[in-house]
């Protein structure tokens, strides 16, 4: 058996172990220092930003297209292995364009992806009074409507992804703490195949695991576990904020529910007259941790509430925060080999989109791991 360690249980993490638990003769053990979807997945927002995206080829594009058609797949298969339910909605995103916006960029975006098999269509004012009574068009001029688009619930995904994994033989161990990686890595910094070096043992609070393949998916616990390989990889927090609402009743028609988004702010329906709204984007003084900033919390819902009025007369549920791991230096996210080993792979630094790259990363870390 060739022995998988994948440290960090977040979507990614959770997302790879499902992947890699369909590959036979691997021995997978997923470790954590805390329960699953506890850091950066627990205070996402899980909106899935495809067709949507201005992107329009590259391997950005790739992943994020990969994660909607995944998920397309995987969430009524793991509804159906473990019993849960998963929030799930299909009904797309409606994105706001206010004054002194070109439409220009989006009439191109339509035709773009039209070639690629993807639906958007530009609504004018008078389509969103009729369709959507409930937004403010004051400031709106039209909206972009990405029917192919998505939303999900992280957390519950990502535990579904550990119940289905789990059901396939891998082996979970959370509140578990990686306190030693053997060996150390001296070499160059081009180093040749030959000089490359092999993680061989993992030491935890629980005991010592066997790595052929050591997989660093810990979100801003990388850094540290990067360090112990002497070769560190800079990741740093930036804070985010949401919030949980509710109203008497839903926001415009219960047929008609897709993410609004305007300005980077979300409405989220939840289902009923809950949502989510946000998030904040908070970064911290140098060499400091992020903390929340409540005015800027209340900016975002200042924002919401100029397109979506009612959201005035809301109840707030519950506040939340998380901080999500930004790559200095370098584009989001971090999917490859560690520089100077041969068996130790990095699926890291997703920033803002660890939801909707995970099955990308899971992908092409079961690629990495084939390729052997």
């Amino acid at each position: 058996m060739t022995n998988v360690v994948i440290v960090g249980c977040g979507i990614v993490g959770a997302a790879i172990a499902y992947e890699l638990s369909h590959i036979e003769g691997l021995d997978i053990t997923v470790v954590d220092r805390q329960q699953p979807a506890q850091a950066a997945t627990g205070a996402a927002l899980g909106v899935l930003m495809g067709a949507i995206s201005q992107k329009t080829k590259g391997n950005n594009l790739r992943m994020r297209l990969t994660g909607i058609e995944r998920y397309n797949a995987w969430i009524p298969q793991l509804e159906a292995l473990t019993g849960q339910t998963i929030l799930f909605n299909q009904q797309g995103i409606l994105r706001l364009c206010f004054e002194g916006e070109t439409l220009d960029s989006w009439q191109h975006l339509v035709e773009v992806r039209r070639s690629q098999g993807l639906r958007l269509e530009i609504l004018d004012r008078d389509q969103l009074a009729v369709s959507y009574p409930q937004l403010n068009l004051e400031r709106v001029t039209a909206a972009v409507y990405s029917p192919d688009d998505r939303q999900v619930d992280p957390t519950a995904l990502t535990q579904a992804l550990v119940m289905a994994a789990a059901q396939q033989g891998v082996t979970f161990q959370f509140d578990t703490a990686v306190i030693g990686v053997e060996e150390p890595c001296d070499c160059s910094d081009q180093p040749s195949e030959a000089a490359l070096q092999q993680c061989q043992q993992v030491q935890t609070t629980h005991g010592s695991l066997t790595a052929d393949w050591l997989v660093i998916a810990a979100g801003l616990g990388s850094t540290p576990l990067t360090d112990m390989l002497q070769r560190s990889v800079d990741i740093r927090p930036v804070l985010g904020q949401a919030v949980h609402v509710r109203l008497q009743k839903p926001l415009g028609t219960p047929e008609l529910q897709p993410v609004i988004t305007g300005e980077d702010v979300h409405v989220i329906p939840l289902g009923g007259g809950d949502y989510w709204v946000g998030a904040t984007v908070e970064f911290p003084a140098a060499g400091s941790i992020p903390s929340a900033d409540s005015e800027a919390l209340n900016q975002v819902m200042k924002q919401a509430i100029a397109f979506c009025p009612v959201l005035a007369e809301a109840t707030i549920v519950r506040h939340w925060s998380g901080l999500r791991p930004r790559p200095e230096g370098r584009p989001a996210p971090i999917v490859e080999r560690l520089p100077g080993y041969r068996n130790v792979l990095l699926a890291t630094g997703h920033y803002r989109n660890g939801v909707l790259l995970a099955p990308a990363t899971a992908e092409k870390i079961r690629q990495l791991i084939d390729a052997v």
